[in-house]
């Protein structure tokens, strides 16, 4: 059945279920089964389907897999943030005007966000950027450093 908009009605957008079940890996302690990935998501899913994205997921190499009974227990390749960081590094190398999507991105951050980019970006031209990349090798560190130092603190 499909909604006034023509959008099939109690479908999920593109990529939320994906999404949900890395949040459901991601908030686990210890790699969990398909079936207990389907008990920890909310609504009325079938087996096969969390089994599907499971594969899916395993095949873009998001996540690890190892035997666990007759099936699988799954893990995140990598954490959180690493997901984030490298999904907004790969719609800023799309995009057809990289300093105006930054200058935009900067202008709409919270205060509190301002001041922590501010903080992340001196340390990282101090070479000592918390996270498993160390900072100084990556290729948009010292322009985005340059470009914020420009608009000074």
């Amino acid at each position: 059945m499909r909604d006034r908009e023509g959008e099939a009605s109690g479908r999920r957008a593109r990529g939320e279920l994906e999404s949900g079940v890395l949040a459901t890996l991601w908030a686990a302690d210890a790699p969990l089964t398909a079936r207990q990935v389907l008990d920890r998501l909310p609504g009325e899913l079938a087996y096969t389907t969390v089994l599907t994205i499971l594969t899916r997921l395993h095949d873009k190499g998001m996540l690890l897999r190892h035997r666990a009974g007759r099936g699988y227990a799954y893990t995140p390749a990598r954490d959180e943030a690493s997901h984030t960081a490298e999904q907004m590094h790969a719609l800023l190398e799309h995009g057809s005007d990289r300093e105006a999507v930054l200058s935009r991105f900067v202008s709409e951050l919270s205060r509190e966000d301002e001041e922590l980019l501010h903080r992340l970006l001196a340390e990282s031209e101090a070479g000592n950027a918390p996270g498993t990349r160390g900072g100084h090798d990556d290729e948009p560190g010292p322009g985005l450093g340059s470009a914020s130092s420009a608009g000074g603190p």
